[in-house]
């Protein structure tokens, strides 16, 4: 138990590594909370950034979601007693955490990204047939609203529902999936409540049908 305890702490430290503050630091302490909608992702480090800027936090995000499963959850640890979890449940919660460390990151007064790119890498890592489901989604609905946060979210319940339909009700994979359909709707909560306003941003450039003027 304390082995895990110890992963799952790791992985929510990984997690509060936010790519866009770190990178940040090397623009010359650029803070895109200060910014734009004055989230740490990736989305508004493009809306406010360059366009290097937003590949490389979107590198680190997903990054951190690939390194909290693949060695996280794996790594060693040199305690007596038996594992709790099995592997593939420890590494669907230390990714769960990962997510939740990048939202409310410790090392950043709890002020972070949204958890999408995190929340991709884990998929990646833990149930790569999954992304194309969920990419389907998110591209067709991207392109036919322009709004990312409606497209997000969808995409994330099309995850969930792909994995409860291919892995089980009782795998791991599903039940990070649905936990990540929940936490992921929570997070982007401002993005639909504006939608429901009419106010929600929208992405017009990659349109299909958007209005020529």
């Amino acid at each position: 138990m304390i082995s895990l305890g110890i992963r799952c702490l790791l992985a929510y430290l990984l997690g509060s590594l936010m790519g866009s503050l770190i990178v940040g630091r090397v623009y010359g302490g650029v803070d895109i909370r200060t910014q734009g909608s004055g989230n740490a992702g990736a989305t508004n480090a493009l809306r406010t950034q360059s366009k290097l800027f937003a590949f490389l936090v979107l590198v680190i995000d997903l990054g951190k979601g690939l390194a909290a499963v693949y060695l996280v959850s794996r790594m060693p640890m040199p305690l007596h007693g038996g594992e709790p979890l099995s592997p593939a449940w420890a590494a669907a919660l230390c990714g769960a955490l990962a997510v939740v460390g990048h939202v409310f990151p410790v090392f950043y007064g709890f002020r972070g990204g949204k958890g999408a790119a995190t929340f991709l890498g884990v998929l990646a890592a833990l149930a790569p047939r999954a992304l194309v489901p969920g990419l389907l989604v998110f591209a067709l609905t991207l392109v036919l609203s322009g709004y990312v946060g409606l497209s997000t979210v969808l995409a994330v319940w099309a995850v969930a529902l792909f994995l409860l339909i291919a892995e089980g009700p009782a795998s791991p994979q599903f039940a990070f999936g649905a936990a990540m359909a929940v936490f992921i709707l929570y997070t982007h909560r401002s993005n639909m409540q504006r939608l429901l306003a009419g106010t929600e941003n929208r992405f017009n450039r990659v349109m299909l049908l958007r209005k020529r003027g």
